[in-house]
């Protein structure tokens, strides 16, 4: 398992050269908003589509 020092270097490193530090930024928020949402998924923490659904009506 890789951490996530090694995570972020790897994913900057398959960037293209001209990239900017907003994309990096974006880039590394990203992976850790997808491994966060894996690891409570994992847990079972999750919201059914009926709750989604109610959730979205109160828009």
């Amino acid at each position: 398992m890789q951490t996530i020092k090694q995570e972020a270097i790897d994913a900057i490193s398959k960037m293209p050269e001209q990239t900017n530090m907003d994309e990096i930024m974006y880039r590394i928020y990203a992976i850790d908003k997808i491994k966060k949402g894996r690891e409570a998924a994992g847990r079972g923490d999750v919201t059914s589509i009926d709750e989604l659904r109610k959730e979205i009506e109160q828009w």
